[in-house]
């Protein structure tokens, strides 16, 4: 099957107080179209550095990037960021929502700058809020939610656009227990429908919903694990905890 998004031999090495920092060392990634593939890791491991890379927030010192059989990491900013609006959803673990803005207009402004018309942004932000639960919220604005539905709120301003692949970085890393099993259940059914993901995280729980979950440490890929459908939820977050041994 095709890859929709992919690594080849990508490293990322920083300058610090004149040392070379290397937050990744030769990583290759593929995801296929429908798959949930977590990205496990301690603290500095390198996830979200690769995460980034692969959306074109950040970029590799060395290797290629690749998002629908187009090699991306040699475009130009502006050509990334139209690409951004198109092909990548982005969610990250800080909402990251404009205050000011009611949630419909959160939702629908990605819509808008893409050139997606005023009538269609308006539909597609109206089956997402429903899908997500929120449909009596497209009034209110970001001070007045929970954290959950903050995160339902992003969630939906990244898929408007129907993009080819959602990045989400420690998606529930600023919520709790409850709002945490809400997002995962979400993020289960839009890749059911077919929205291939990509997460980082270092928890557990959360990579037990992925198809395949990669475990990096030292910038580096050291296993990859493939979960069956109906697997014991305990059973899976087990092994994964044992990958981080």
């Amino acid at each position: 099957m095709e890859s929709v998004i992919q690594a080849k031999s990508v490293c990322k090495t920083y300058a610090s107080n004149g040392a070379s920092v290397h937050a990744l060392r030769g990583v290759d990634l593929a995801v296929a179209q429908g798959e949930l593939v977590a990205v496990m890791g301690p603290s500095g491991c390198g996830k979200s550095t690769l995460l980034h890379i692969l959306g074109g927030l950040d970029r590799p010192t060395q290797g290629e990037v690749f998002l629908s059989g187009k090699r991306v990491d040699t475009l130009s900013e502006a050509a990334w960021a139209v690409l951004r609006r198109r092909q990548v959803g982005f969610v990250f673990q800080f909402f990251n929502l404009i205050g000011n803005l009611t949630v419909a207009d959160n939702i629908e402004l990605p819509a808008l700058m893409a050139g997606v018309t005023s009538s269609d942004a308006r539909r597609r932000r109206a089956e997402l809020l429903e899908a997500l639960g929120l449909a009596d919220k497209a009034a209110a604005v970001p001070a007045h939610l929970s954290g959950g539905q903050q995160q339902r709120v992003a969630l939906a301003r990244a898929l408007i656009n129907k993009p080819a692949v959602l990045l989400a970085d420690e998606p529930t890393g600023n919520l709790d227990s409850a709002a945490t099993a809400d997002v995962l259940s979400l993020l289960r059914r839009m890749n059911a429908q077919g929205q291939t993901v990509l997460l980082v995280t270092h928890d557990p729980r959360v990579a037990s919903v992925a198809n395949r979950v990669i475990s990096m440490r030292d910038g580096q890929i050291r296993s990859e694990t493939h979960l069956e459908p109906g697997r014991d939820a305990r059973a899976v977050m087990t092994g994964l905890v044992e990958l981080e041994v």
